[in-house]
């Protein structure tokens, strides 16, 4: 009997421990968020914003301006990008002349983090919109890194006489496809969760190289505030929604080009693999009807701008510079 008992007991010890351990684990997990919320405040009331907010429907997005009175020239940011103000400086400081202009979506840098459903004809209509609350004069260049490669085909179908050019940064290409796709369902954020959570913040302070730009073109100052905003913005439900909409907007997408007057430059980021033959046969394919294009590989890697932001502007300039 005494045995018998001795078993009984052990089941039990194990799963008291195993909630003592649960306890600890959920209250680190609450300490950890409510000093993030703290910290997060703190930097927020800290740190001036940069840049201008402007309203559209469903919220407001962020605009940031050289201040340059030039060729307006439109940057729009890759996924996920937490603040493409300051993602895209080394870039905008090449192109001084231009009217260099970053509009951060909703989900990105200072716009708010919740928005309409994040399709193609949004993102199209929320850009257009902003141009004309900033009265950008058209036309003018539309330049965008990785899946704005979607916005910037759509918009320059949506508005052809608005756009003189197109510059493409290793821009996202959509792939060709058959049958229909699901709306995205709702889900767990893990991504949100590790950020309110403090996980981002703490990788970021911990290994802030794992975060940072691979590239010497930022300032200090740049690279702290970029570590800050990647923990606030890490996961936001509109970038979380944008994600999740991708195989949709590339079906809405599917056998669309470029109207064949609107000179597209297309830079190809070669990282010296077999990738870089396949994306830029991807890329002479979806431009073989425009009467003037350009594909352009150049070594580096994906986030072309950080370490190639010379050699683009001056290949930008020449582009421009050519008669039609």
């Amino acid at each position: 009997m005494a045995t018998d008992t001795g078993s009984r007991k052990k089941p039990r010890r194990g799963l008291r421990r195993a909630g003592i351990a649960a306890l600890i684990v959920l209250g680190l997990i609450l300490v950890s968020t409510v000093v993030n919320l703290v910290l997060e405040s703190t930097e927020k009331s800290g740190t001036a914003p940069y840049g201008e907010r402007v309203a559209v429907s469903g919220g407001s997005l962020n605009v940031v301006r050289n201040g340059d009175q030039g060729q307006p020239i439109v940057l729009l940011s890759g996924l996920g990008t937490a603040a493409p103000g300051l993602d895209f400086a080394p870039l905008v400081r090449e192109l001084g002349g231009f009217d260099a202009i970053v509009v951060e979506g909703f989900g990105y840098g200072y716009s708010d983090l919740e928005g309409p459903a994040r399709s193609n004809e949004n993102i199209s209509t929320e850009l257009h919109d902003v141009l004309a609350k900033l009265q950008v004069r058209p036309p003018y260049v539309l330049a965008g890194h990785s899946i704005a490669g979607f916005y910037m085909l759509d918009y320059a179908n949506r508005y052809p006489a608005e756009v003189s050019a197109v510059v493409g940064i290793d821009a996202t290409i959509p792939k060709p496809g058959d049958g229909p796709v699901e709306d995205p369902q709702p889900g767990i954020n893990v991504e949100r969760a590790l950020a309110v959570t403090g996980v981002v913040r703490v990788v970021a302070a911990l290994a802030p190289g794992f975060l940072d730009p691979d590239s010497d073109a930022y300032t200090a100052e740049e690279l702290h505030r970029m570590r800050m905003m990647m923990s606030w913005n890490y996961g936001n439900p509109a970038v979380t929604d944008e994600t999740a909409r991708i195989a949709n907007n590339a079906a809405a997408l599917r056998g669309v080009t470029y109207p064949d007057d609107i000179p597209v430059l297309a830079f190809v980021a070669d990282e010296g693999s077999d990738s870089t033959a396949t994306k830029t046969a991807a890329a002479e394919n979806l431009l073989k009807n425009v009467r003037r294009h350009q594909v352009v590989p150049i070594e580096g890697g994906h986030y072309l701008h950080w370490t190639q932001s010379k050699r683009m502007a001056d290949e930008i300039r020449a582009f421009l510079a050519t008669p039609q």
